[in-house]
C-alpha cells in the first residue's frame, strides 16, 4: 500500500484530487485532524457521500458538537456566532429547517430565476466591457467575484448604491485567514448591522425583493424573528455568491486547460445551441466543483458509515470533490467530457439541504461563461498555470487570481497582480 498523502498542504489545495483517489482506495471514512484542530471523520466515496448527506443523524446543528469548549465556534463561518446570524439554513435541522426553507425557497424557482436572467446578462455584460479593450484582466477581481454579489444584491434588495460595500465585505469574508486580523469577523459584523437596518427600512416600505418577501412572511404567522430574516440574508449572500465566483473561476479554467472540450462549447454556442452549455456547466460542476466539502455535520448517536464506527459528537465532512471522481460512479472520472450524461453529481449537495440556490447559480455560470467565449473566443492564461495559487479554506475550493488575455494584448508569459480579495492565507477555516 502506497504511504498515506499529506492533506491540506499547499500541494494538496493546488491538487487534491490524488490525494482524495487514494482515501477513495485505502480509508474511504477517514478520520483526521483539520489545521484548525478539530478532529472530523472525511467521507470519499460516492456511495457513503450520498448517504451521509441524507442521514437525519447527522445534524446541522453545532450544538450537537462534542468538542470541548475551546474548539466550539471553529466549526462555521468566522464571526456569525458573536453577530447572532447562527440561524440559518447551514445550521439548523427540521422542523425549523422547514419552515424556513419553505419561505425562501419561493424566490428560487426556475420561474422567478428565468425571469431574473435578463438582468443577469446585463450584469455580465456590463462588466466585461469594463475590461473588454484592456487585452487582459484579473477574471476572479474584475468578474467572477462582482457578478454574483451584484446579482444577489438585487434579489435581496440591496440599493444599487450600497452594493460596493458589500462587496468589499464579502470580500474580506472570502479572505478567510488573510487580510487584518479578525478582519473577516468585522466585515460579518457589519454585514449583520447593514441587515438588521435594511430590515427595518423595508418593514416601512418593502419592494418586490427577497428581504421584503421574509418579511411579509414573518408579518402573515409564519414568525420569522427578526434575527432569523438577518440569518437568511446573510446566508443567501455568502452561500450564493462564493460558490458562484468560484463556479465561473474553476470552469473558465478547466476550459482553457482542455482546449478540444473549449472548441466543442464555442462551437455549439457559435451555432446558436445551448445544450451542451447547459450540460458542460453541470459536468464542470463536477470535475473541479466550487465546493469541496460539503458544511458541517454532527453525529447526534452513535452511527456506522463505511465500515466506520463514529461516535455521538463527532464531525463528519462529506468531501463532494472525491465523490464527484468515484470510478465505481462516474466512467473516466478524471477526465472533463461537457457532454456528459449520467452526470449526478454532489455538487450542490442531496437531501434536505440541497442547495437552494442551484437554479441562479446554473444561470449565472452558464451565462458568464457563454458571454466571455462568445466576446473573447481567443481568451487564454495570462502566465504560467504552476503560478496559479488556491484560496487557503476548508469547505471552499477557489482560485485567488485568474490572470487571462486576449486578441493582442498582454503578452502570454505576463500575469496580473494579485489583487487583495486574493490575498495570501493560511490553510484553515
Amino acid at each position: 500500500m502506497s504511504a498515506q498523502p499529506e492533506l491540506f498542504t499547499w500541494e494538496f489545495a493546488t491538487d487534491p484530487y490524488p490525494a482524495y483517489a487514494w482515501l477513495r482506495e485505502h480509508a474511504p471514512v477517514h478520520r483526521t485532524r483539520l489545521p484548525s484542530g478539530v478532529e472530523a471523520w472525511l467521507v470519499t466515496r460516492y456511495g457513503d457521500a450520498k448517504q451521509a448527506l441524507a442521514d437525519q443523524r447527522l445534524s446541522k446543528n453545532p450544538v450537537h458538537h462534542a468538542e470541548p469548549a475551546h474548539a466550539k465556534g471553529k466549526t462555521g463561518i468566522p464571526g456569525e456566532r458573536k453577530a447572532e446570524l447562527m440561524t440559518h439554513l447551514l445550521n439548523i435541522d427540521p422542523p425549523d429547517h422547514t419552515r424556513l426553507r419553505r419561505l425562501v425557497s419561493k424566490a428560487f424557482t426556475p420561474r422567478v430565476v428565468a425571469e431574473f436572467a435578463p438582468r443577469v446578462q446585463e450584469l455580465t455584460d456590463r462588466l466585461i466591457d469594463g475590461f473588454a479593450e484592456k487585452g487582459e484582466a484579473d477574471l476572479i477581481h474584475e468578474f467572477a467575484f462582482p457578478l454574483p454579489i451584484y446579482a444577489i444584491c438585487d434579489m435581496l434588495g440591496v440599493p444599487r448604491e450600497d452594493q460596493d460595500d458589500f462587496r468589499d465585505w464579502a470580500g474580506m469574508m472570502i479572505r478567510h485567514g488573510g487580510g487584518p486580523r479578525g478582519g473577516v469577523a468585522r466585515s460579518v459584523k457589519k454585514m449583520r448591522g447593514y441587515l438588521a437596518e435594511l430590515i427595518h427600512r423595508k418593514r416601512e416600505d418593502p419592494g418586490d425583493d427577497l428581504i421584503s418577501g421574509l418579511i411579509r412572511a414573518s408579518d402573515h404567522g409564519e414568525h420569522l424573528t427578526e434575527n432569523e430574516a438577518a440569518a437568511m440574508a446573510f446566508i443567501l449572500l455568502f452561500a450564493g455568491f462564493e460558490t458562484t465566483v468560484n463556479l465561473i473561476g474553476n470552469g473558465v479554467y478547466a476550459l482553457l486547460r482542455n482546449p478540444g472540450q473549449r472548441e466543442r462549447l464555442q462551437a455549439s454556442l457559435a451555432a446558436g445551441e445551448s445544450e451542451l452549455l447547459a450540460t458542460g456547466v453541470e459536468e464542470l460542476l463536477r470535475y473541479d466543483g466550487p465546493v469541496e466539502l460539503a458544511t458541517w455535520r454532527f453525529a447526534t448517536e452513535p452511527l456506522s458509515l463505511g465500515g466506520q464506527d463514529i461516535a455521538a459528537g463527532d464531525p463528519v465532512l462529506v468531501v463532494l470533490a472525491a465523490a464527484d471522481r468515484d470510478p465505481e460512479r462516474f466512467a473516466d472520472p478524471d477526465t472533463l467530457d461537457l457532454s456528459r450524461r449520467d452526470n449526478q453529481h454532489l455538487g450542490y449537495g442531496h437531501g434536505i439541504h440541497y442547495c437552494l440556490g442551484a437554479p441562479l447559480a446554473r444561470l449565472e455560470g452558464q451565462t458568464a461563461i457563454a458571454t466571455l467565449l462568445r466576446r473573447m473566443p481567443d481568451l487564454r492564461l495570462a502566465g504560467d498555470p504552476a503560478d496559479l495559487r488556491w484560496r487557503g479554506g476548508l469547505i471552499m475550493r477557489g482560485l485567488r487570481t485568474l490572470p487571462v488575455a486576449w486578441g493582442s494584448g498582454g503578452p502570454p508569459g505576463k500575469s496580473t497582480a494579485a489583487h487583495p480579495d486574493g490575498s495570501d492565507e493560511l490553510l484553515g477555516l
